[in-house]
């Protein structure tokens, strides 16, 4: 499998100053964007400290969003967008020393949220304690089938290895827990190693956005590291593409001197367009000499790439600036200072694409693109 990587001189790839060149300050065809920050309605949702319910584990009543509420997930059920976001609450002292929990919101707007004041997927005394326990369930990211079948891909964390978990519902309510997606394949090889960040691939059927198959199968593109990408046909057991020695087939990787230097992390579920496939995805840029010097070490910004739409691990375009960045003071303030724009949930809705995004690792923001409208991304610093 033939790695291809196209940086693309187009468009973004020429400054002046401190901006794009006036008459590059586009995004190419292929990308979603630029997406707008509402004005004045940002972060969408914040902790609170009011909701509690009795966790199985702890045996007692928790604050369970009363620290963070993050990295969201986003779908559409009986008309409105439900947001999963991650929560925190404050058993611990640093970033992955807390027990996460996935809270449920929904929105007739994409801007104003009723929250359920209990979380809908958590740590609990089941077959799944040994991988969610103390850490939690984390960092979701969620589909729908064209028959109405949810799947949230999210992180099993238990403060000693993270595992891609997958669990299924028919009202993003009550969830059905399968476990780690890797358990199976390869004898479990790959069940033993770190993994995060799971995308599905998805197409738009009208107005609705549901899991595609390509080739006769289910895709999903997964990595913390290194985009990675794995396929099934079942949407629970889930089988990685290898080379010859069995090992990760790192699709695209961090480039010295990028925004992407340290980490090129999946974000929402990627969609297949009539220019191929598109996945959004977060690149951490690098602290030390290796990192893009116009944006802060450490901090996470947006990255687009493309792929071919009849096979989904031959990359076609990307991106060499980001289009999305923190900019905001809630974008660079919380657990997560260096700033942080974590994309992991987008839905179309009403003829437009809301992004939503973690915030500094501490709150949810969005921002709206309409596809009628291609305007610029962020401009870089």
């Amino acid at each position: 499998m033939k790695k291809i990587f196209s940086v693309l001189a187009i468009s973004l790839t020429l400054f002046s100053g401190n901006a794009f060149a006036q008459q590059e300050n586009k995004l190419p065809e292929w990308t979603f964007g630029g997406f707008q920050r509402p004005a004045g309605v940002n972060p969408v949702i914040s902790p609170d400290s009011t909701s509690t319910f009795f966790c199985p584990m702890n045996k007692r009543q928790i604050d369970w969003e009363s620290n963070d509420t993050f990295n969201p997930a986003a779908t559409i059920k009986d008309g409105k967008i439900v947001v999963l976001y991650r929560a925190e609450d404050k058993a611990g002292r640093a970033i992955g020393k807390r027990t996460s929990r996935i809270g449920y919101a929904e929105s007739e707007d994409g801007i104003t949220f009723k929250r359920r004041k209990e979380p809908v997927l958590f740590p609990a005394e089941d077959n799944q304690k040994a991988m969610e326990w103390p850490g939690g369930c984390e960092d979701p990211r969620v589909a729908v089938t064209e028959e109405g079948l949810y799947v949230i891909i999210y992180t099993q964390w238990n403060q000693d290895k993270a595992r891609l978990g997958i669990a299924t519902s028919k009202d993003l309510l009550k969830w059905e827990k399968h476990g780690p997606a890797f358990t199976k394949a390869f004898n479990g090889k790959f069940n033993e190693i770190w993994s995060k960040s799971g995308s599905l691939i998805t197409k738009l059927v009208g107005d609705k956005q549901v899991i595609a198959k390509i080739n006769g199968k289910y895709w999903l593109y997964f990595g913390e590291a290194n985009v990675n990408l794995a396929s099934s046909t079942d949407l629970i057991n889930w089988t990685p593409v290898v080379d010859k020695n069995e090992n990760l087939v790192n699709l695209i990787s961090p480039r010295k001197g990028f925004f992407d230097s340290n980490l090129t992390e999946c974000g929402p579920p990627a969609i297949v367009t009539d220019k191929g496939i598109v996945l959004l995805y977060n690149g951490k840029n690098d602290k030390g000499e290796d990192g893009d010097k116009r944006f802060t070490p450490n901090s996470y910004c947006a990255g687009q790439v493309l792929f071919d739409k009849n096979d989904p691990s031959k990359v076609l375009a990307r991106l060499d600036v980001p289009f999305f960045r923190p900019m905001e003071s809630f974008e660079k303030s919380g657990q997560y200072v260096a700033g942080t724009v974590f994309l992991e949930g987008m839905v179309y809705y009403k003829k437009k694409w809301l992004l939503y995004y973690g915030c500094a690792d501490s709150r949810v923001g969005v921002a709206i693109y309409d596809p009628a409208k291609k305007t610029p991304g962020d401009p870089l610093p």
